[in-house]
């Protein structure tokens, strides 16, 4: 593995590396913390992972992290999970994301987009105003720290002002994309209870108006503990009765009070797919959030105060919130809300040429898909003020290297990156001073001591082992929603090598320090970036009557595509015939997400299941991969092993 590629497709060049905020950052960190200062990165990873406390202080001092009271020592308690960060300290991760208002007030906060492609600015003197007046009507309606206030929202300025004065209060945000249905949204929200709900009454995405006002009526209703709702007319409409207008509370010129919290208090709730019943609801820290933003946006991806940072995503998935932490760096963030291929399949490369993006950005299925259209950025753009492109949602395949390194620019720093919901964060990826091999990652991130292992907890090297993290990272969960006992949590990660966090993926470490990816260990469906679990696809097909029961898989294929199957069990007397397939994709994309429509439908004799009833995914997917039956799958566990070889058969065709 390690001589696969033993010529670097891209070198950074002296300057480049000596001007990087982590080659400062070293140096300084040699001088006062016992960090070395030969060796470059490598050297600095070990110290990181080595040195944990000796980092993490560095971090806050060169970030200049504000504790309005001290803390006592940066780990009180190691043990993974229930490691307590900086105990005694209290901050607040709005007051650092507002911070460059002071100095650059009239300079744009953040770029929003939407499918005319014209950038509209926002300052950081009025994302300050807006958010202080929000704040303060948060508190006149009550909320307190703790309360959760929840958004429907699509990638907008309203969605960070909403997110940022929520943080401001102490209150917990959360929210979800208006292309999800109700049914999906509720799951999600009915878990934390939230007391104040804003929502769009629409969005705009691939030129098209998709009203939403049916399903915002539908959370009302099922949302009791909810005090208020705040209407945002993207579409023009005017607010329902009973709901306050978004111009009316964000009017005020209002100075922002931020609550100063534990550094443990919660910022924000994110969800997992719900593979296995419920999204797991997941609770990360403001002083958490705060720290490894800092340190992954502001050494490894070297953005500052000049830098305009654009990525598209949506609400509903992590990257949003990745994205809005670039405010913490003085970054200017482009806030992008509509289709990725609208008008055509360039729109991303458009629209980071008329907004000046340094750091773009986008899935590997994005990339994949530019190169299969013929599009040729350099060609048809503007994009030399593009340092660095970062793909992140599935790994980049070999082919989308070289085809970033062709059509954009030889001297263009790519960094496919890699970690998840669960962390908010990366645990391999974005270095701006090391070499980018074909198909690799650049290296695990300081702090993060990523490890590859094997069944029984061995290290691997240039092998292929479940990716494990065997240091508490601060960002990790300090717990999830509704799990008291902490049971669901412990499950979810540390089940399988005790104390240790199993993430999921499977990964080599190859002998030069890079990473390579190669797709989840478990079976969660993720589609552009945008993780779902087959549990929400299982309760929305299944409503049907002619389905009887339904599996689907998502597998990553060897050219980089994504094939997404759903593969049904009529009932008796039913037809798999056009118009049953246009009802099953039209249920998944009303009451789910039409990115999560399948590829393809197939009907099966049977869906096999585990011993206690649990349907098989994780072995049907190895099997369409081509793994033999008897290497996919424990015979002893499943309760007819006659019907996966139905699904070897058809793998064995599709091959």
């Amino acid at each position: 593995m390690s001589t696969v590629n033993p010529l670097p497709l891209w070198q950074p060049d002296p300057q480049r590396i000596a001007q990087a905020q982590i080659t400062q950052f070293q140096a300084w960190a040699a001088a006062h913390h016992g960090a070395p200062a030969e060796g470059g990165y490598p050297a600095l990873h070990r110290w990181s992972v080595d040195h944990l406390e000796s980092f993490w202080q560095a971090v806050t001092e060169w970030f200049d992290v504000r504790f309005s009271t001290p803390y006592a020592r940066v780990l009180g308690d190691r043990t993974m999970p229930g490691a307590q960060w900086f105990p005694g300290a209290t901050v607040n991760y709005a007051e650092h994301a507002l911070r460059a208002a002071a100095t650059r007030a009239d300079e744009p906060a953040l770029l929003q987009v939407d499918e005319t492609h014209e950038p509209r600015p926002v300052t950081w003197s009025e994302l300050r105003r807006q958010v202080g007046s929000l704040a303060a009507e948060l508190r006149a309606l009550g909320v307190r720290p703790g309360d959760r206030v929840s958004g429907y929202l699509p990638n907008i300025p309203e969605a960070v002002v909403a997110l940022l004065a929520t943080a401001a209060v102490g209150a917990v945000w959360t929210s979800c994309a208006p292309d999800f249905g109700a049914r999906s949204v509720l799951d999600r929200f009915q878990q934390v209870e939230p007391v104040v709900l804003f929502t769009v009454d629409g969005y705009r995405y691939g030129g098209k108006e998709h009203d939403r006002g049916d399903v915002v009526a539908e959370l009302r209703r099922e949302l009791p503990t909810l005090r208020a709702v705040v209407h945002i007319p993207l579409l023009g409409t005017a607010a329902p009765e009973g709901t306050l207008a978004w111009s009316d509370l964000t009017s005020a010129d209002v100075e922002p009070v931020f609550e100063q919290v534990p550094f443990d208090h919660p910022l924000w709730v994110l969800y997992s797919s719900g593979t296995t019943g419920l999204p797991k609801a997941i609770v990360q820290s403001q002083g958490g959030i705060l720290v490894e933003h800092l340190k992954q946006l502001g050494l490894h991806c070297d953005l500052g105060p000049g830098d305009r940072f654009f990525w598209y995503t949506s609400t509903g998935w992590m990257m949003w919130n990745f994205l809005v932490s670039g405010l913490l760096t003085g970054t200017t963030i482009v806030l992008y809300d509509g289709s990725p291929g609208y008008p055509d399949t360039g729109a991303q490369w458009r629209i980071a040429e008329r907004t000046g993006a340094t750091l773009f950005g986008t899935s590997a299925a994005y990339v994949m898909a530019c190169r299969k259209a013929g599009v040729h950025p350099a060609r048809d753009h503007d994009v030399s003020r593009i340092r660095c492109v970062a793909t992140t949602g599935s790994p980049l395949p070999p082919d989308g290297f070289r085809w970033l390194h062709d059509e954009v620019g030889d001297d263009l720093w790519i960094a496919s990156v890699s970690g998840g919901t669960d962390v908010c964060s990366c645990f391999a990826g974005a270095v701006p001073t090391l070499p980018v091999h074909i198909g690799e990652l650049q290296a695990p991130c300081l702090g993060t001591d990523l490890r590859s292992w094997d069944p029984e907890g061995r290290p691997l090297v240039d092998e292929v082992g479940e990716l494990v993290v065997t240091n508490p990272m601060p960002s990790m969960p300090i717990h999830f929603w509704n799990d008291p006992d902490g049971s669901r949590y412990h499950d979810s990660y540390f089940s399988v090598y005790p104390g240790v966090w199993r993430h999921g993926d499977w990964i080599t470490l190859t002998s030069r320090g890079s990473v390579i990816i190669h797709g989840r260990s478990d079976s969660t469906l993720n589609r552009q970036g945008v993780r779902m679990g087959s549990a929400d696809i299982y309760e929305a097909v299944e409503r049907l009557p002619e389905i009887r029961e339904s599996l689907v898989i998502g597998v990553e294929q060897p050219d980089g595509g994504y094939w997404m199957p759903l593969f049904v069990q009529l009932a008796p007397g039913a037809v798999l015939d056009d118009a049953l397939l246009d009802r099953i994709k039209r249920t998944i994309r009303e009451q789910l997400s039409p990115r999560h429509v399948p590829d393809e439908v197939i009907a099966v004799p049977g869906v096999p299941h585990t011993l206690t009833g649990k349907r098989i995914e994780v072995p049907v997917k190895r099997l369409l991969q081509g793994t033999p039956l008897e290497k996919a799958v424990n015979p002893g566990s499943v309760d007819d092993l006659g019907l996966l070889r139905f699904y070897e058969e058809l793998a064995r065709k599709r091959a």
